[in-house]
């Protein structure tokens, strides 16, 4: 008789508590149909998995590990396949079956048919192994749990008491019978449709957090079977409170959770403010005297989706009415770094990977501050990370390989910027040519190393070298040195009577993207997106000025898993920790915004920048 549908009736009394959301790890795994790993027992162990089941037969006197009677092979015993290599691992982590204290295991006999036969072989077969096993005084022992076909509750007293049972949320229990329940577990399937993805309806979450709720008003651990194996699927069972995750693939699962810090942010504040724009000269057909560029390296929608969650549902750079896609691939790749990808925004000229400021061929090329001095545009070039790296120096260098720092910096001695700021020292101060940074000041810059210097500067030509400390992560302190820099920028050059051009990049979204690490790209997104409203808070102030936000490519080929734009948290996943050839958004905003909507190569950015810059001079 199924009598699951008569208790599904009476777990309405569990309903009204909420299951508590829990943060798992990985020894809440519990490694399904271990036997079907490659290497069972082992594989799911080296996963740090909590749970691990086999199921057996009982055959000429021994158990073999197997689904079906027909997967039965000689040689794959449990004796072979788990308790020996499990007790060579208690052994070795001085009586513990891991190494960390904190994590426990238990091993699940899932008993196929037989259990008459199935259980005393088991307990014969355990008996050189009481010390693993069976061991009392050893808080660390490693519990066997029964599942399948077990013996009814009234019988659990028969059996030795260092064996537990797998019980089921439609059982009755005794007080002593509830004591040699391990965990309660049950067919997924029997209670709702839901597939794994997005979310179960309304009334089966109520029926799913109402199992868990009642086992653990038993004190009792809750595992569904049956589930589909996936992020998703782990994260819904997370939030109604599942003590176990049951998984086929438990070093994914393993990945999923130990990552889960670098993975999920949630925002730790309220949200910053942004600003309003007025749109009276956006999209508006006038003269453009100021361009102001903003890179977000490594910048895709996934980020920006991520960062506009985190913020509760606000960004500056999506006050911008005018967007467009910039398809980034490289002369040589479709997948372009941010050498080519900035070339071909500085220069207007697709080029190879790790190419700056040349052709395809080797060929330098001339770049937009070059263009734009000889109408007398001067030009401000910032970043939050190494000044040398790729993207600001595409604007001012030309170098065949991008590591070539020395060579980055010796080449703005012939470049035609007027400000630069960001960090590396070094290359500039003991770079290869020892008068370097003498030069630069005899060209007439102030040479600095600090903001406050640059704050207390009234020269329009600034060269400001930070210390590396000074551009840190912002989740490390860095602070607002974007911000502040593209303020001040616009302090010094704002007077120029024939306007200024400025690229400022957001350097360490793309970081965070390289290191898989969420909270990263997101507090680096947020910093970007707050110097972004200062821009078009300028932009409206003057009336002539046209804001770009774009990205030179994504970064990770990140995906957003879960979210809540109320808590201000989301939960994603990587899938590379390289670039990927996704097209990027271009928002822009000012006079002649328009020009920027539709799909186009990021060579036409250059192009744009140029005529719309440029007209009528």
């Amino acid at each position: 008789m199924n009598i699951r549908p008569l208790f599904i009736a009476l777990i309405s009394s569990f309903l009204g508590t909420a299951a508590a959301a829990q943060s798992l790890t990985a020894n809440r795994g519990h490694s399904h149909n271990d036997y079907r790993q490659n290497i069972p027992f082992l594989q799911a162990y080296f996963a740090g998995a909590g749970s691990i089941e086999a199921d057996v037969f009982f055959m000429d006197g021994q158990l073999f590990v197997a689904h079906e009677k027909n997967e039965i092979a000689p040689g794959r015993t449990l004796t072979e396949l788990y308790l020996k290599p499990l007790a060579a691992m208690f052994s070795k982590n001085g009586d513990k079956p891991y190494a960390d204290s904190t994590r426990s295991l238990q091993l699940v006999i899932d008993i196929k048919e037989d259990r008459a036969h199935v259980i005393p072989a088991l307990i014969n077969a355990l008996k050189p192994y009481k010390q693993v096993f069976n061991n009392p005084a050893n808080k660390h022992a490693v519990k066997i749990v029964l599942s399948g076909d077990m013996p009814e509750p009234a019988d659990f007293k028969q059996y030795p008491d260092y064996i537990s049972f797998d019980g089921r949320p439609y059982n009755t229990y005794t007080a002593d019978q509830l004591k040699r329940v391990a965990m309660i577990s049950d067919d997924l399937g029997e209670y709702t449709k839901w597939n794994g993805k997005g979310t179960p309806t309304a009334p089966d979450s109520a029926k799913l957090q109402g199992l868990i709720n009642a086992a653990h008003s038993k004190g009792k651990p809750f595992r569904f079977w049956a589930t589909q194996d996936s992020p998703n699927t782990w994260i819904n069972l997370e939030k109604m409170g599942a003590d176990w995750i049951n998984t086929d693939h438990p070093q994914q699962l393993h990945d999923f959770l130990v990552n889960r810090a670098k993975l999920e942010y949630i925002n730790p504040g309220p949200a910053y403010p942004v600003y309003r724009p007025t749109y009276k000269t956006d999209g508006a057909n006038k003269k453009i005297k100021n361009v102001i560029l903003l890179i977000g390296d490594g910048m895709g929608l996934a980020q920006i989706q991520a960062a506009l969650t985190a913020n509760h549902g606000q960004l500056n750079m999506l006050q911008c009415r005018n967007i467009g896609l910039s398809q980034i691939k490289a002369a040589n790749s479709d997948n372009t770094d941010s050498a080519a990808g900035a070339t071909a925004m500085a220069s207007g000229q697709k080029t190879n990977n790790r190419y700056l400021g040349m052709d395809s061929h080797g060929k330098p090329l001339t770049r937009l501050p070059d263009t734009l001095a000889h109408y007398g545009i001067k030009t401000s070039i910032i970043s939050c990370a190494d000044i040398t790296d790729a993207t600001p120096a595409a604007f001012y260098s030309h170098v065949q390989d991008r590591e070539q720092s020395l060579n980055i910096a010796a080449n703005f001695l012939d470049s035609h910027v007027d400000i630069l700021i960001g960090s590396n020292q070094k290359s500039f101060f003991e770079n290869t040519d020892k008068a370097l940074v003498d030069k630069i000041a005899k060209k007439g810059y102030h040479v600095a190393k600090t903001m406050d210097e640059l704050k207390a500067s009234n020269s329009d030509k600034q060269v400001i070298l930070l210390n590396d400390a000074e551009t840190r992560p912002v989740k490390n302190g860095r602070g607002d040195m974007l911000k502040q820099s593209v303020l001040q920028s616009i302090r010094l050059l704002a007077g120029n009577k024939n306007g200024f051009f400025m690229m400022a990049e957001g350097a360490q979204i793309d970081y965070g993207g390289h290191a898989n690490d969420l909270p990263y790209v997101i507090t680096e997104l947020h910093d970007f997106d707050q110097t972004v409203g200062e821009a078009l808070k300028f932009a409206d102030e003057n009336g002539e000025t046209l804001v770009i936000v774009t990205a030179d490519h994504e970064t990770g080929g990140l995906t957003l898993l879960d979210a809540s734009t109320a808590q201000g948290m989301v939960l994603g996943n990587f899938s590379t920790n390289d670039h990927t050839s996704i097209s990027v958004p271009v928002f822009a905003y000012g006079p002649h915004s328009a020009e920027f909507n539709g799909t186009y190569q990021n060579t036409e950015i250059y192009h744009k920048i140029l005529k719309l810059i440029t007209a009528g001079r």
